[in-house]
């Protein structure tokens, strides 16, 4: 079971996204937090493997207790909007997917799922947009960190910048899923990244997707 804490300060909205989830088989709602300060003194009791996170709460916003969590467990940000402070807010803080509360219920589900799973996931039309400011504003010298990297996890950064899954990585490089989730875990501390979608910006800003110049 992916056990899942639902986040935001609309008790309607919650009780959507708690009947969504737990039409699902596989998810169990371990908790409800109705503010972030609430979000992550649950999230450090329960330790859910997803926490679905509003960005606009009273007091402590979604952003903040986003980057509270970081390397607790992992967040999904839900927003009704679609603006670049947020997205950009909620990737540094190192989310692992943004999505609009618009979103059809079974792409929630599914999205919740990819998130357990160690993928990240943006909401459609957000990507290209998030590549391309990222990449504008990013340094153009050479990422600290990469040096240290071994050839396996030059490749495993490779394929994140693709936006390659955990799964398609595998199939990819012939390794299995865990061991996939082991070299994303190595490359997130060595790089001193919050999450994969950091990683896959670090990457193309580094060219080391086809065409690019950066080597190991």
């Amino acid at each position: 079971m992916i056990r899942v804490l639902v986040a935001d300060d609309h008790a309607a909205i919650r009780a959507g996204l708690v009947m969504i989830l737990g039409g699902a088989g596989d998810v169990e709602v371990v908790g409800e937090a109705g503010d972030g300060a609430a979000a992550v003194r649950q999230a450090l009791a329960l330790r859910p493997d997803v926490v679905l996170m509003d960005v606009r709460m009273p007091g402590v916003d979604g952003i903040e207790a986003t980057r509270r969590l970081a390397g607790v467990c992992e967040v999904l940000v839900l927003t009704t909007f679609d603006l670049d402070e947020y997205v950009h807010g909620a990737l540094r803080a190192g989310a692992a997917g943004f999505l609009l509360k618009s979103v059809e219920a079974p792409a929630l589900v599914e999205a919740v799922r990819r998130v357990a799973a160690g993928d990240g996931v943006l909401a459609p039309g957000v990507t290209r947009r998030v590549m391309r400011e990222f990449a504008a504003t990013a340094p153009r010298s050479r990422p600290p960190g990469l040096d240290s990297l071994t050839e396996r996890e030059v490749e495993v950064l490779r394929c994140l910048g693709e936006g390659l899954s955990n799964h398609q990585i595998g199939r990819r490089l012939h390794i299995g899923e865990t061991t996939v989730k082991t070299h994303v875990s190595r490359v997130l501390t060595k790089l001193d990244l919050r999450s994969r979608v950091q990683a896959a910006i670090l990457a193309q800003d580094a060219g080391l997707l086809s065409g690019g110049s950066g080597q190991p």
